[in-house]
């Protein structure tokens, strides 16, 4: 992974570097803000920012929002600073604030859990090692690569795979996810533009294609590109040149480029909502990735990853999965795929009790909508809810819900997560999806109304 540090602090952040760099992140130090938005501005790229809580970090925070760069800001200051500092940084936006001196499992843990970038496939089905093994027969090549498969199935995590296992493996990974960024603006995002070129533009910045020049770009969802937007990165593609929106001379560049789509391409074209040349330009390799319901040799290995990784997160034990509790995510038909088992274990992890994980802890989604007694905005809320716990017997568990309202079963759920999260706001808010300045003003309401809040840990937002 790529980290871009901000900030002096008395040598302490050159001792996190040198950390960061023996964890194999590559580390690029900078003196203030500005210099960082300049560094990002320019392609230099990272997956991760640290900045010295004692700059302006709302400053910071406000400009990436601004020009729509996308990345996880980590706050960090000497030990002693100002608790209120610590405060404001995580409510300007500070994923996390990590204090100084650095702890070596503490900026590794830090570096794992904000950017979460993993090159390993977790993998047994005879199934996905055959996946597997095309993906490393075709990597080596710059060919284009196209991955499809349903919505949850790993696309990202195998385009990675393949970088990895690519010529350009030390070079950067950039992902673009072309559904998540408004039309208007993904031109911008992907090219880069010159400063003026619209309202917003404060100063020139490159776009995703230089800054991937000589490693891998991933197009994320593809077919939700505009066709206009299409042409362009058929001729781009094909010069191998790009043109800043604004500027006034193309841009060599030197990329890999891998795209995923969880559509049939080849009805898209035919439906006229895909350019047909560039689908051929970029099906030069298809590997399509199976749904989890077909290849369940997996879920024991990656049940037992997930249970691994949330448990670190949440401070709580690796409780092992009973063969009960396994049987039942065997016999699930996993619509979300791996996506849906990550959250489901998450919840697992959260609800479990004794010495192992049972099926009462294994709250699969869907389960409560077969019911159609009870009011479906209620069930909508259950089936989201990883604080109810229940009890096995399902006319019971939404007896237990009726007649309540759904701000106390709302209130009931952040109470609880929280506490399962031994007072940790922000894993809390991550659990609850939802932002940590809405998790906060909540509290404040329940502390307000007499409600007993559990409290941070010392030295946790």
């Amino acid at each position: 992974m790529r980290l871009l540090i901000a900030g002096i602090l008395n040598g302490h952040i050159t001792e996190a570097a040198k950390i960061a760099v023996a964890r194999g992140a590559k580390v690029l130090h900078v003196p203030d803000i500005e210099a960082a938005l300049h560094a990002l501005r320019t392609g230099q790229g990272a997956d991760l920012v640290m900045v010295d809580v004692r700059l302006p970090l709302a400053k910071f925070i406000k400009s990436l929002a601004a020009e729509r760069i996308h990345i996880p800001v980590v706050a960090c200051g000497i030990e002693g600073t100002d608790a209120e500092v610590a405060a404001e940084a995580i409510l300007a936006g500070a994923k996390e604030y990590v204090p100084l001196p650095p702890d070596a499992e503490l900026i590794a843990a830090v570096l794992e859990a904000v950017a979460q970038e993993s090159h390993a496939v977790i993998h047994k089905d005879p199934v996905m090692s055959k996946v597997l093994k095309l993906a490393e027969q075709v990597a080596p090549s710059d060919a284009s690569i196209l991955v499809t498969g349903e919505s949850g199935t790993g696309k990202e995590v195998l385009s990675r795979f393949i970088h990895s296992k690519s010529k350009r493996s030390n070079e950067k990974f950039v992902s673009v996810n072309c559904a998540a960024i408004p039309e208007n603006l993904l031109e911008s995002e992907l090219f880069g533009h010159e400063k003026g070129a619209f309202t917003g533009a404060v100063a020139r910045r490159v776009g995703k294609f230089e800054e991937a020049n000589g490693g891998t770009l991933l197009l994320d969802e593809i077919t939700e590109m505009d066709p206009r937007l299409q042409a362009k990165l058929l001729r781009a593609i094909q010069e191998r040149e790009i043109d800043r929106v604004g500027g006034t001379s193309p841009v060599k560049i030197d990329i890999r480029l891998i795209a995923t789509s969880n559509r049939d391409m080849e009805q898209a074209v035919r439906e006229g909502k895909f350019r047909e040349d560039l689908f051929y330009r970029l099906n030069v390799f298809n590997i399509e990735l199976p749904s989890l319901k077909d290849r369940k040799g997996d879920i024991p290995p990656l049940a037992e990853y997930f249970i691994q990784k949330y448990a670190k997160a949440n401070g709580v034990p690796a409780l092992p999965l009973s063969k009960a509790a396994l049987d039942r995510l065997m016999g699930h038909h996993w619509r979300g795929n791996v996506r849906e088992l990550e959250n489901t274990l998450h919840r697992a992890v959260l609800l479990a009790s004794g010495n192992d994980i049972q099926p009462d802890a294994i709250m699969l989604t869907g389960e409560l909508k077969a019911t159609p007694t009870a009011p479906a905005a209620l069930i909508e809320k259950t089936v989201a809810s990883t604080a109810v716990t229940p009890t096995g017997n399902l006319e019971e568990d939404l007896a237990n819900l009726v007649g309540r309202t759904v701000a106390d079963v709302e209130r009931d759920l952040i109470i609880n997560t929280l506490d399962h999260c031994l007072g940790n706001r922000t894993h809390a808010a991550n659990i609850l999806g939802i932002s940590i300045r809405t998790l906060r003003n909540k509290l404040h309401q329940y502390t307000e109304e007499g409600v007993a809040v559990p409290p941070a840990r010392e030295g946790v937002a």
